[in-house]
């Protein structure tokens, strides 16, 4: 029997993805079996807009489009359901006018599962900025508002004709800042199931407690009460998180145990930052991108020195308005610019 020679495919370093539209929500699926699997949506600024599911073809090394679906305005955010154990039904949420719960009946075939709205007595809408889905309980999922609020909705999974039917109720709903609220996050601190931060136009980054809403506890404000953007918890060290402000360049990371003065800014980026997404598997590595076209990987490791310089850095063909790091592999970052989707192994 002669024996063949079988060269290994040799994976590149970067996979990219010409969309339709311009791209701005976009998350990784979690689920061990659809390893190279994303969600992103359009932006277009007018009432109809899409989500797009797509996937690599790990022997072409090219992304193809599996499910397209309606949704009304851009999405704020996309986020597939914190399931690494693959146990769950195949969820994915997205924030907008309202919190959507869509669900993967195929590869091909995405239906909207529920819509939450919490503003049952009004025709007004206060639109999302965004939400998070906790990891710890996956049916919990908060969102952020524009009416100063966030809401704590608890999603219920019963059998109805013989199928999984999801649903939601709210659970809580409190005003969390002075003006709009524009992100929201849990932490695995404290068994990872009660705690999360919120951030605002106000300024500042608050921490919050399901168990005990009657307090909460402002961990930094802006001295300009200039309003912060975006928060992120670190994924292995409960202690730290990170944000940024409108218009600013840097980027501010936190302690909650030292609060109200940073103890690392990172300020490589030489137009105004987009996003932030920690390393899912080391507590000392943070992914920043920019209007700058640049994604800049930074070791912060030896903080409280000052960070001079990220360790990695790469510049896209346009501003970077979006940045994922895959918590399933983590030597892949997504990113998005224009309308164009690229993964990047790290």
């Amino acid at each position: 029997m002669s024996q063949q020679n079988i060269t290994p495919v040799k994976r590149k370093e970067i996979y990219k993805y010409e969309a339709p539209w311009h791209l701005y929500g976009m998350n990784w699926s979690v689920r061990p079996d659809k390893r190279f699997r994303l969600a992103m949506g359009s932006f277009i600024e007018e009432y109809n807009n899409k989500v797009q599911i797509v996937m690599l073809d790990e022997e072409s090394g090219e992304f193809t489009p599996r499910s397209t679906f309606d949704h009304p305005y851009p999405t704020t955010k996309i986020m597939w359901i914190p399931d690494s154990k693959g146990v769950f039904p195949d969820l994915l949420a997205t924030s907008g006018d309202y919190l959507r719960i869509w669900r993967c009946v195929s590869d091909s075939e995405t239906k909207l599962e529920v819509l939450l709205n919490n503003n049952k007595n009004s025709d007004f809408c206060a639109p999302l900025t965004s939400f998070d889905w906790n990891e710890v309980d996956p049916n919990i999922i908060g969102t952020s508002s524009i009416d100063t609020t966030c809401t704590i909705w608890g999603l219920e999974t019963g059998q109805i004709l013989g199928r999984t039917q999801v649903n939601g109720q709210v659970k809580t709903q409190l005003i969390a800042h002075d003006k709009e609220v524009y992100d929201i996050a849990f932490t695995r601190a404290g068994g990872g199931r009660d705690i999360f931060a919120s951030v605002g136009a106000d300024g500042s980054v608050r921490m919050f407690d399901l168990r005990h809403l009657e307090h909460s506890t402002i961990i930094y404000e802006d001295q300009f009460h200039n309003p912060l953007l975006r928060l992120a918890w670190n994924k292995q060290d409960p202690n730290y998180l990170t944000t940024f402000s409108m218009d600013s360049i840097e980027v501010i990371i936190l302690d909650i145990r030292v609060p109200c003065s940073p103890v690392a800014k990172l300020n490589n980026h030489r137009a105004v930052v987009n996003g932030i997404a920690w390393a899912p598997h080391s507590s000392c590595h943070i992914c920043t991108s920019s209007d700058d076209r640049q994604a800049l990987i930074w070791d912060i490791q030896q903080i409280p020195r000052a960070i001079e310089d990220p360790i990695l850095a790469y510049t896209a063909d346009g501003e970077i308005n979006q940045v994922q790091w895959s918590s399933t592999q983590p030597d892949w970052i997504a990113i998005c610019y224009n309308n164009n989707l690229e993964i990047l192994r790290v």
